[in-house]
């Protein structure tokens, strides 16, 4: 198996497409499909921009990729495998210690076209919902990082793509045009999972979302990257290599936006949200607010507390544990607990419950964690402004829709309360229709090298090494 990408083809790769010619006509009959979707529902306006890049030259963790102005229509979309490692085995489930699979195992075949499906559907849904927010950047280096994450997320979508028509038939072409007709946010073909179809409508949320929304990804993608099926298992780890700029570009904007709100509130010696706003900054209390939905929304996407999905999955192999090998018990499970918070009769308890029924909430207790350390080094940049204030992640009960917690009331510190408090106090808790607006309100485009919008603060240093003034979008 290669590792560098032939882009002397139609379809750049590192799978020897050509030598399966079915399989490159299939994929090459897609591609215009594909590059129509993009027309309509990719960045708006953005067809004539010269756009710097970064593209996938190599799977190798050292030297994987170059930087250089890409129109994004010719972006070089493709299908690219981390390396075939000889001798693997499955590492958990009633198929331990057997050699991975190559081809998909005819019982499971249901189940792992489910899973890439729904991991597929996740790709072309952020684009949709990200396609206006080149019309209101803050600064052309945050615009370049969208259109980044733009194309990969577009890539994403043709790795789960090649999987499907390579390994499922007819059934997969027909899941793979389907993965092109779906919209975010439509009424009568949404995407599949809820958070996909939630509006993006200004950065703040963008940041929040490739934040946490994006941070979710890497642990399903880490999840999958444990699968028996070797080839989503060597797809998902080159993912995994594209996901972690995309949780960066989260990471960073936030604290940017926080460092800008913090300069205001020293500037004028206030932590009043409504002087802080007056001179054109977010102020902390609607950073929180913005934090609290985009957390609990995003939680809920590895779904429901108890799941018999989540335990077949497992037991068949198919979707490990993240850091499943690093893990120190027998990687079956059977007869195995987990300490889990519950709704019973109205009232959060702790109880044990089947480990093999709680992974879905081992993933998730697993991705708090990870989110929790993001947000204190957000605090970081409040405590070296010498500010008293602080973030924090709201209870993983409060604003639940899936699950145990679904339709429970919740505050955001873990207290359950009736339907009238939680009316009372949803507007110190959630970002309100005046929150939005105010934001929206901020979203002016500034798009000339070196200067950025009076909300966010520039960056320490440019991209690959490049001068913040760097032309790194060219309107043609």
């Amino acid at each position: 198996m290669q590792t560098t990408i032939d882009y002397n083809t139609r379809i750049p790769n590192n799978v020897n497409l050509a030598e399966d010619r079915a399989l490159q006509r299939a994929l090459e009959h897609w591609q215009p499909r594909f590059l129509d979707w993009w027309r309509d529902m990719g960045p708006d306006e953005s067809t004539n921009h010269d756009v710097y890049l970064r593209t996938a030259v190599s799977v190798e963790h050292e030297g994987w990729a170059q930087f250089g102005y890409v129109k994004m229509p010719d972006y070089r979309w493709g299908i690219f495998l981390n390396p075939v490692e000889p001798g693997g085995l499955i590492n958990f489930g009633e198929h331990k210690g057997e050699p991975v699979w190559q081809e998909v195992p005819g019982e499971h075949r249901a189940n792992l076209r489910r899973i890439i499906v729904t991991q597929g559907d996740t790709e072309p849904a952020s684009v949709e919902q990200q396609r206006h927010l080149g019309f209101t950047c803050p600064s052309m280096y945050d615009l370049r990082n969208l259109f980044q994450v733009n194309v990969e997320e577009g890539r994403h979508l043709w790795a789960m793509v090649y999987l499907l028509h390579r390994y499922f038939g007819r059934d997969g072409r027909e899941e793979a045009e389907a993965l092109l007709t779906r919209r975010s946010g439509d009424a009568n073909n949404p995407r599949i999972l809820g958070a996909f179809n939630e509006k993006t409508p200004d950065w703040l949320a963008f940041f929040m979302f490739t934040y946490f929304t994006d941070r979710d990804g890497k642990f399903q993608l880490c999840a999958l990257a444990e699968s028996g099926f070797e080839p989503l298992a060597r797809t998902t780890r080159f993912m995994l290599t594209e996901e972690a700029h995309h949780m960066f570009i989260g990471q960073y904007g936030v604290a940017r936006v926080i460092q800008r709100s913090c300069e205001v509130m020293k500037e004028l010696n206030t932590d009043d949200p409504a002087k802080v706003r007056a001179a054109g900054a977010i102020d902390l209390e609607t950073i929180q607010r913005y934090l609290n939905f985009h957390y609990s929304v995003t939680i809920d996407l590895f779904g429901a507390d108890q799941s018999s999905n989540a335990a077949t999955f497992y037991t068949e192999g198919l979707k490990g544990r993240f850091n499943e090998t690093k893990r120190s018990d027998d990687h079956v499970l059977k007869g195995q607990t987990y300490r889990m918070l519950q709704a019973v009769d109205g009232k959060l308890m702790e109880s044990d419950a089947p480990m093999l029924n709680a992974l879905n909430e081992v993933l998730r207790d697993d991705y708090i964690r990870d989110s929790m350390r993001g947000v204190e080094r957000w605090n970081k940049v409040i405590e070296k402004m010498q500010l008293p204030q602080r973030l924090q992640v709201p209870h993983k009960a409060f604003h639940r829709k899936i699950g145990t917690f679904a339709g429970l009331w919740v505050s955001p510190g873990g207290r359950v309360i009736s339907e009238s408090e939680w009316n009372a106090g949803v507007r110190d808790w959630m970002p309100t229709t005046e929150d939005r607006a105010f934001v929206a309100s901020l979203m002016g485009r500034v798009v000339e090298p070196s200067k950025f919008a009076s909300w966010i603060a520039p960056p320490a240093t440019g991209i690959n090494g490049q001068a913040l003034d760097f032309e790194y979008v060219r309107f043609n």
